[in-house]
């Protein structure tokens, strides 16, 4: 393994969409754009230098409003990190950056298939999460 990590395995471990009544629906359909992304990761480790990373990933409606839908997926990968990796600080980059701009194309488009099929075949991302930028604003 010359790499800094190997992806041994990823899948969606979990998948919601939850709107309550068709008021919801209608009133979502309208509003959906002010919906916010939130993204949340965690790990565990396991044997064998081995690490499991999940990435959440969560559309919802930050207001106050009654009238919500909740969009979320959870997507495992499992990773091998490289013997010669020995600092938390690389570990903690390879974990919360480098794989994530790896995963996040198959995360996002995972996501937008959620919301298409859940009613709302017009939502697209214009921006992609530039995770390099998250990690090193931890930083300042």
């Amino acid at each position: 393994m010359t790499e800094k990590y190997k992806i041994l395995g990823q899948y969606i471990k979990d998948l919601s969409s939850e709107t309550p009544d068709i008021e919801t629906y209608l009133y979502v359909r309208d509003y959906i754009s002010k919906y916010q992304l939130g993204i949340d990761i965690t790990s565990k480790a396991l044997k064998n230098k081995m690490i499991e990373v999940n990435t959440t990933f969560n559309f919802r409606d930050k207001s106050n409003s009654k009238k919500k839908s909740i969009f979320e997926i959870v997507f495992a990968t499992i990773i091998q990190v490289n013997e010669n990796i020995r600092k938390k600080e690389e570990l903690e980059k390879i974990i919360l950056c480098d794989l994530q701009v790896e995963i996040y194309p198959k995360l996002e488009k995972a996501l937008l298939n959620l919301l298409h099929n859940s009613g709302y075949p017009d939502i697209k991302f214009d921006k992609k999460v530039d995770f390099e930028n998250l990690y090193n604003q931890r930083f300042n």
